[in-house]
């Protein structure tokens, strides 16, 4: 009797559209709010560091003169906090979720070379605009003081 009380709704079941979707030939469809995970466009990065502050779990970290960006995935919540806080907007959430991996560990993301070279180009032209600044701001206080010490 178990048995017969299962026979309608096996029979209805034979006859209904599949509740279940055949996932690899179909893609899947996320739900409209889903958080997904965080990608990077990393050669837009300018390594400010503000994701890394405002990350509440402490799973990103930026090193600006080497142009690389790390995650550590599975310490990641996926609150989007630091794209958010991003002031170039190289940060963005991507729908589904990442690859699982053999091992548990980082992602680092670098910047090309033609880009880091770039900015190391840009960061000696700073340096050298810099130091040219002090040395007239100095050459300009020793005439000031000389121009003093003479009108005494």
């Amino acid at each position: 009797m178990g048995v017969m009380s299962f026979a309608p709704e096996a029979l209805k079941n034979l006859f209904k559209k599949p509740v279940t979707t055949n996932y690899p030939a179909e893609p899947a469809v996320y739900p409209e709010r889903s958080r997904g995970h965080i990608e990077i466009s990393i050669n837009d990065c300018i390594g400010c560091g503000m994701c890394v502050r405002c990350c509440p779990c402490g799973t990103l970290s930026v090193d600006k003169i080497k142009g690389t960006w790390t995650i550590d995935r599975f310490d990641c919540i996926a609150c989007g906090y630091c794209v958010e806080k991003c002031p170039k907007k190289c940060l963005f959430m991507k729908q589904g979720y990442q690859e699982p991996g053999a091992e548990k560990g980082t992602v680092t993301y670098t910047k090309s070379p033609e880009v880091l070279a770039e900015e190391a180009k840009k960061r000696e032209e700073m340096a050298a605009k810099a130091a040219a600044a002090k040395k007239a701001a100095e050459a300009k206080k020793a005439a000031e003081a000389k121009k003093a010490a003479e009108s005494k």
